[in-house]
């Protein structure tokens, strides 16, 4: 699959509600620290994934260790990793949510091998954009 378009990506920030954030930093000079803050803001339940913070609140929720440590259920794993962690944070994600809906990796951040991994198992993979600016561009204006 082609990266979705504005009508899918409105979409899938609408339909989202729980994300894990991989990569999650508690600077709040760092891209992941505020997306992060914005999507909390936005609505969504943001659970930090970071072994070097694991127990720290971020996102007004316990950082946890690990993909397999995030309790319940998640529409949206959000990457902000280097493109060649990707496929095992991928592989990760898939082992913990077989149904998972989106794949979302951040700007700059790209994998052939994450993204057939995730669509094999029917997840939606977006590469190379940012949550924040996709969700203020097509969602909070309402576009």
């Amino acid at each position: 699959m082609t990266d979705p378009d504005a009508a899918a990506l409105r979409r899938i920030l609408r339909e989202t509600r729980t994300i894990a954030l991989v990569g999650a930093s508690a600077n709040p000079a760092r891209p992941s620290h505020d997306v992060g803050v914005y999507l909390v803001r936005a609505g969504y339940r943001v659970i930090g994934v970071n072994p070097g913070l694991e127990g720290r609140v971020l996102f007004g929720r316990p950082v946890v260790a690990r993909l397999a440590d995030v309790p319940g259920d998640v529409e949206m794993v959000d990457v902000f990793r280097r493109s060649e962690a990707v496929a095992q944070i991928a592989r990760e994600a898939l082992a913990r949510w077989p149904r998972l809906p989106v794949l979302w990796l951040q700007l700059g951040i790209v994998s052939a091998e994450a993204r057939a991994l995730a669509e094999a198992a029917g997840t939606v993979v977006v590469e190379d954009r940012c949550t924040k600016i996709e969700h203020a561009r097509l969602v909070a204006r309402g576009a």
